[in-house]
């Protein structure tokens, strides 16, 4: 399915561990998009630093730790990964956030810490089980998966309306790349630009320019790392950038670099 293919978001990709994504059930689309799971074991002093540009969205994650929850971020970001561990996350629909966290902006740019012991406990077990033969034709992963799937729909009810119209809003600026800016956002949902800035803010807690902003950004990197013959002006005026310049800012601002310089990193690691 698209979302195991899916490589935005990961800014060099060859260098993530044991990576794998895991669409939602059927029952669940409205309130996740899709589970996430990396694991890694790497030799005594070694550190690998994931860099990401993470999607306009919130997570709900289980690590060896404890469970958190993070907000939707503003810029990139990075972890560094020692050790051996694993994390099982859920990338959050803008429906499913609100019944876990009301108010997102209180979890903007931050990870905090989230009570749910039974969920720790159940994936933490399947987890630990997962370098084990498959039981049943389940791994530890396929269990913990299971497990964070089944804690998932005893809780979050059904969305509202105002949560599969902030969906909608997340699923067009997803998926079309024609959607540069706000008024064609608010065309394609058939209603005013307030009424989306303010979905935006409630349901995500990010303007909608910059939702829009970061899946195109996303793209872009993505775009240069596969497709080396094809040249950073095209890049822009496929994903409706004004001209290569603007490209370039948005690069620099949120990422530290230029699209050549990301593209030429992106080779050597």
């Amino acid at each position: 399915m698209a979302e195991r293919t899916d490589g935005r978001g990961v800014l060099y990709p060859t260098r993530l561990p044991s990576f794998h994504r895991e669409p939602a059930r059927d029952d669940l689309r409205a309130v996740v998009r899709w589970f996430w799971v990396p694991q890694w074991d790497l030799p005594p002093g070694r550190t690998s630093r994931q860099e990401l540009l993470p999607f306009p969205a919130s997570n709900l994650v289980v690590q060896q730790a404890g469970v958190t929850l993070s907000g939707p971020t503003t810029g990139a970001s990075h972890r560094d990964l020692r050790g051996r561990g694993w994390a099982v996350g859920a990338l959050l629909r803008p429906a499913g956030i609100a019944r876990l966290q009301p108010d997102p902006r209180t979890i903007a740019d931050d990870e905090v810490p989230f009570a749910a012991p039974e969920l720790h406990d159940a994936v933490a077990t399947a987890m630990r089980a997962a370098a084990m033969p498959s039981e049943g034709g389940m791994t530890g992963r396929d269990r913990a998966l299971a497990a964070f799937a089944e804690w998932i729909s005893g809780r979050l009810v059904p969305p509202d309306e105002d949560g599969l119209l902030a969906n909608a809003m997340e699923e067009i600026i997803s998926s079309d790349r024609s959607i540069v800016r706000v008024d064609q956002l608010a065309q394609r949902l058939g209603v005013s630009m307030r009424g989306v800035q303010r979905l935006a803010r409630r349901r995500v807690d990010l303007a909608p320019l910059a939702i829009i902003r970061r899946y195109r950004l996303q793209e872009a990197a993505q775009r240069l790392r596969e497709e080396p013959s094809l040249s950073i002006a095209s890049v822009a005026a496929e994903l409706g950038y004004a001209d290569h310049a603007h490209l370039t800012a948005d690069f620099r601002k949120v990422l530290g670099c230029a699209p050549r310089a990301y593209r030429e990193s992106s080779r050597e690691r």
